[in-house]
């Protein structure tokens, strides 16, 4: 157990007996009040966020995460599978606790999966992952100077936006925290 001013942005906590993901803190100390500290929540099973406020006394219950590198190796329409890579045991995880994640996951994609209780319940995807562009309007000619942009479809479905100087079959790289283009990389 520790107390709410301890409490920190990406820690996982048990909270009215469910896991909640720490996304952001504030301590606030009004006036001649109690402190206390606002917190943002997200339920790591039903994906909802919510803010919650705990008195600076108060306690919560600290979740004991294990962490493993595993690899992608493939999904089908039900669940994707993913290799421990120090032991080589597989796993499946459902689609819905994957969610948005999916956007970013092709077959050898490294991912940090934590655990609770051996079950898995959050997928941790590298900085940046790369893609090929699937679709995308023509080239403009000239368009390397300017700062416009272009939808781009990329191989697992995403959507994004391009420099107007990508064409269909070149591979890019993705930041997978704003889902924004970073760079060519073929």
């Amino acid at each position: 157990m520790i107390t709410a001013t301890q409490i920190r942005e990406g820690n996982i906590i048990i909270f009215r007996d469910e896991l909640h993901r720490v996304i952001n803190v504030k301590h606030l100390t009004p006036g001649n009040w109690r402190g206390m500290v606002i917190t943002k929540l997200k339920n790591l099973k039903t994906g909802s966020s919510a803010e919650y406020r705990f008195r600076s006394e108060d306690k919560v219950e600290q979740a004991f995460i294990e962490r493993r590198q595993m690899e992608h190796l493939y999904h089908d329409d039900t669940n994707f599978y993913f290799m421990d890579t120090h032991n080589y045991e597989q796993i499946s995880i459902q689609k819905d606790i994957i969610g948005k994640t999916a956007n970013y996951l092709l077959p050898n994609t490294g991912v940090m999966i934590a655990f609770h209780k051996e079950q898995p319940i959050d997928i941790e995807l590298p900085l940046t992952v790369e893609l090929k562009v699937t679709e995308t309007e023509p080239s403009l000619k000239g368009a390397t100077l300017t700062a416009s942009t272009k939808p781009a479809t990329l191989e697992t479905g995403l959507v994004i936006q391009v420099p107007q100087f990508i064409s269909v079959g070149e591979v890019i790289k993705v930041d997978t925290h704003d889902t924004k283009y970073v760079e060519r990389v073929k």
